[in-house]
């Protein structure tokens, strides 16, 4: 039975390309051996199996014979700058599977702003990176934001950046979704580790990537901002196409939880839809709409801007 699942799930990956020749090539066997394997005459030993469902990411929930039990994949913890970059870098290969696909969306619980905006090579990045690193040091706070480098800069964080922008992105935020950047700018600012020149080029480059995003919502329709105010926001993070699905879901500051369970990423699926019925849609409001939401974020800025200036 298992066997035949597996089977199946092959299959729905693979469209209209050859089951015995796919195996073959994975599992490095030959045609024969294959198609024992395809027509039930042979099984897969585990390893193969294992194998086979890691190339096709092919949840193993399914095969679990207790109910509303999950197989969970989680990211590797992160403890240094270099561990951040390779987090990227990780994630990318995981939703490599996603790009290039027609019809993928991607559905994002903002309840900060989005990590993909600031990954680039920009000032803003560079102090979301200082933030992390922060953070995850137990010992003592790192040097000052303007003697801190990062060791090196992948062009993955571009490859990621990329891979979401190009696709079908469904974004639910609220008027709190940017409050931990303004702070943290305050925090820093407060105990000497952040000049205000620095203040002030993070602050506009997160009113540039704001405004991009005013124009996004009333140019691109492959780009939706709704506002929630009725529920607290987590950063969960759905991917889905006709093939499979994926969903993230945060454990702690910098970590996340996935999974392809299809039940439970169906769900998931539903509860985004629930929320986006409850939601009011920034591209269909109008411009009198969505320039009063963006505004009140643009006011925020400068009033912290105003507030920090020495």
């Amino acid at each position: 039975m298992h066997q035949e699942t597996l089977l199946r799930q092959i299959r729905k990956k693979i469209g209209e390309k050859s089951l015995n020749d796919e195996i073959a090539n994975i599992l490095n066997i030959s045609y024969d051996a294959a198609h024992r394997r395809t027509s039930l005459k042979a099984k897969f030993s585990f390893e193969e199996a294992l194998e086979l469902a890691k190339h096709y990411q092919i949840s193993l929930d399914r095969f679990l014979e207790a109910e509303n039990q999950l197989v969970v994949k989680r990211t590797q913890p992160v403890k240094t700058t270099e561990d951040l970059l390779n987090y990227f870098e990780n994630s990318l290969k995981i939703l490599n599977v996603f790009q290039n696909v027609n019809h993928s969306k991607v559905f994002y619980s903002a309840k900060d702003l989005p990590f993909f905006y600031t990954i680039s090579n920009t000032i803003l990045s560079r102090f979301k990176f200082y933030v992390w690193m922060n953070l995850l040091n137990e010992d003592k706070f790192l040097c000052s934001f303007n003697d801190f480098n990062l060791p090196y800069y992948s062009s993955k964080n571009e490859l990621l950046k990329e891979l979401y922008e190009s696709q079908d992105v469904t974004e639910v935020w609220n008027d709190t979704t940017i409050m931990s950047i303004l702070r943290q700018v305050s925090f820093y600012s407060e105990i000497g580790l952040l000049k205000y020149p620095d203040i002030v080029n993070i602050l506009e480059e997160l009113k540039k990537i704001l405004h991009d995003l005013e124009v996004k919502t009333s140019q691109n329709p492959n780009f939706q901002i709704y506002v929630n105010d009725l529920v607290i926001l987590s950063n969960s993070i759905l991917f889905k196409n006709e093939h499979q699905s994926s969903f993230f879901v945060p454990f702690n500051m910098f970590g996340y939880i996935m999974t392809n369970d299809e039940v439970t990423c169906n769900d998931t699926f539903t509860y985004f839809e629930h929320q986006i019925r409850n939601s009011k849609s920034l591209n269909a409001s109008g411009n009198r709409d969505r320039k009063i939401f963006f505004n009140k974020m643009y006011d925020q800025i400068d009033a912290l801007a105003e507030k920090l200036k020495v």
